[in-house]
């Protein structure tokens, strides 16, 4: 299932609001993630806030070309395993 991301919120407590092209909106909680390497500017507020959606990716970006894939964010959000809708052949 292909969903990508149409609007994103910076909310307080490293948690972003998103809704999806499917209608499926909700937040998803990051202050409990590693955030490893160049995502650990994710844990700036002043940095987090400047959140948007990029037209191309389809997905949430912040300066510097930081992106966070929408089907692992939808995952998430939804309580699946990303791979768990797919379907079996």
């Amino acid at each position: 299932m292909l969903v990508d991301v149409v609007e994103a919120k910076a909310l307080e407590g490293l948690k972003l609001w998103l809704r999806f092209s499917d209608g499926t909106e909700g937040v998803v909680d990051l202050s409990r993630e590693a955030l490893p390497g160049l995502l650990g500017q994710l844990r700036d507020p002043g940095f987090f806030v400047q959140v948007r959606v990029d037209p191309e990716l389809k997905a949430p970006v912040w300066p510097g070309g930081l992106d966070l894939d929408p089907l692992v964010l939808y995952a998430k959000m939804v309580g699946k395993a990303p791979l768990e809708e797919t379907e079996v052949l």
